[in-house]
């Protein structure tokens, strides 16, 4: 098992260039399903779970051909699909596996995917993935932890989601694109990926609108050609590096993101009493002398993302006051409230909410790490701590931060990656 080790101090400065969205690129991976010509997918991030989903596909059947050294390109040839069945041993990884759902019974007729896993950061059902699929007359049985789909062909209907799930509003998205007639998705999700994912979807044929309001409108068509498409920023990644100058009151140009993207936690951040610059495709943040407290309620797009909030944690466990941190989205995220204690952060949970009293500095430990964005925060912490911190199962974090440690280590952090 390996581990990293941060010796924290380092007040860290200079550029880092954000990789590909994993969010936005897993989806649009899978709509290449949807076809049977070759696409093209540039600025594709190398992440375990991007190689989850390659697995996946090899054993669908599809040709998967990458180029790392010409713009992180891979080539999806799907021409040779062969299987509708995605198996347990890769969905239980990740549950963005759920995603290849959509297309193949779209494409095939019939689909057989695992229940999917991933964090265990709460419930995550896929419920109203399943209840969109039937609208657009889907046949669906659950046996043996597989959901078993098929359909003649679907047909466009009105879907309203009770709760606007991002996952589940791709899934219907692909689905209804080869659907026969229009499909209306009433309080769909509005995050950029989602967008992403309807205009690389419109490169191939589709005729999606409103992609990012309230309302997404989907006029099935017969067929559907290959895309040549380029992955959006990773808007998580960009606010983790944002979130890193802040806690060590370093200067950081965070190159190759949309600044639109991290608005909310620009906002945030300057509360915060950080010093932020904005250009066209960067973002500078400037750590202040003081981190001032500030309460963060997590939410939809256009809210603040719950993705970030336990990196606004770490940051808040050094704030010159209270601050009260709500978790909206999913129940179970504050497992990493726990491994700050150990750091020296005064944290208390009060049901979906976590009290954050800052203290003065907090100190390296022997810390795990829980999921995929707990990773971020204790690595964080750990820029900021006295001594060294050790983090413990860390292959959490190599499934959404491609070469943490290298790009801080060109910031100057004192971060290493070790056999534990």
């Amino acid at each position: 098992m390996e581990e990293i080790i941060v010796t924290g101090g380092v007040r860290l400065k200079g550029s880092v260039k954000i990789s590909g969205a994993k969010n936005a690129a897993l989806p649009i991976l899978a709509a290449t399903i949807l076809t049977s010509e070759k696409s093209r997918i540039k600025n594709v991030p190398k992440l375990e779970d991007i190689r989850t989903i390659y697995k996946l596909f090899k054993r669908l059947g599809i040709m998967v051909e990458e180029d790392g050294d010409r713009d992180r390109e891979v080539v999806i040839d799907p021409s040779t699909l062969n299987s509708s069945e995605a198996p347990y041993d890769l969905v239980k990884t990740m549950r963005a596996s759920c995603l290849v759902l959509g297309p193949l019974i779209a494409r095939l007729g019939r689909a057989r995917v695992s229940f999917p896993g991933g964090c265990a950061i709460g419930a995550r059902p896929i419920d109203l993935h399943l209840k969109g699929l039937k609208s657009l007359g889907a046949e669906i049985g659950l046996e043996s932890g597989y959901i078993n789909a098929s359909a003649q062909r679907l047909k466009g209907t009105n879907i309203c989601l009770d709760i606007p799930t991002v996952t589940g509003t791709e899934n219907i998205m692909m689905a209804a694109v080869l659907a026969e007639g229009e499909t209306i998705i009433e309080n769909p999700a509005c995050e950029p990926e989602v967008v992403s994912l309807s205009e690389a979807l419109n490169s191939m044929g589709a005729s999606i609108s409103g992609a990012g309001t309230r309302i997404i409108k989907i006029k099935g068509v017969t067929e559907l050609k290959g895309m040549d498409y380029s992955i959006i920023p990773d808007r998580v990644e960009a606010g983790t590096f944002m979130v890193a100058a802040a806690i060590t009151q370093g200067d950081i140009k965070i190159e190759d993101c949309i600044p639109e993207h991290v608005d909310h936690i620009i906002a945030r951040l300057r509360d915060a009493g950080m010093f932020i610059e904005e250009g066209e495709d960067w973002v500078r943040v400037k750590g202040g002398h003081k981190i001032r407290a500030v309460d963060i309620r997590t939410s939809p797009y256009p809210g603040f993302p719950t993705d970030m909030q336990a990196q606004m944690m770490a940051l808040m466990s050094l704030s010159d006051g209270l601050s009260v941190i709500t978790e909206t989205i999913f129940e179970n995220r504050f497992m990493h409230a726990l491994e700050l204690k150990r750091m020296g952060a005064d944290i208390t949970i009060d049901g979906h909410s976590a009290v954050i009293r800052g203290v003065p500095s907090l100190s390296g430990a022997q810390v795990m790490a829980t999921d995929l964005r707990a990773s971020a925060s204790l690595i964080l912490a750990g820029l900021s701590a006295k001594g060294d911190t050790i983090i413990s199962r860390i292959y959490h974090i190599d499934r959404g931060y491609e070469c943490i440690e290298k790009k801080l280590e060109g910031l100057g952090a004192k971060i290493k990656r070790v056999r534990g």
